[in-house]
């Protein structure tokens, strides 16, 4: 098996996508292996790559059923109410603070006192 055929950043020929030109257009790769990859160099550190997938063999989205729209809905709710006072905050709670904004202020508080 021969290494992927690497191009240079935006010089890849007609045909290949990156997963997320292949969303905006509505297909998905469809079980296809990777069929090149894409390089960005930068300097002092590793170039970025992205994945390459042949558009002739994709396949389209999948549509979303009614069952994985409510399981994404509450797993969305659940990312919004805080843990500590158990209210919605009304945004996705940071990961780093654990708890809603006014939460970390007041424990944050009772700590410098």
């Amino acid at each position: 098996m021969g290494a992927l055929p690497v191009y240079r950043w935006r010089l890849a020929p007609d045909g290949y996508a990156t997963r997320r030109q292949l969303r905006a257009l509505g297909l998905r790769p469809g079980g296809q292996d990777v069929a090149a990859q894409l390089e960005r160099p930068r300097r002092r550190r590793a170039p970025l790559v992205a994945y390459l997938y042949r558009v002739d063999l994709t396949k389209p989205v999948r549509p979303m059923t009614p069952g994985r729209r409510a399981a994404l809905a509450k797993a969305n709710a659940a990312r919004r109410i805080c843990p500590n006072c158990r209210n919605d905050a009304g945004y996705c709670i940071p990961r780093s603070l654990g708890m809603c904004t006014p939460c970390a202020c007041s424990n944050q508080d009772q700590r410098a006192a």
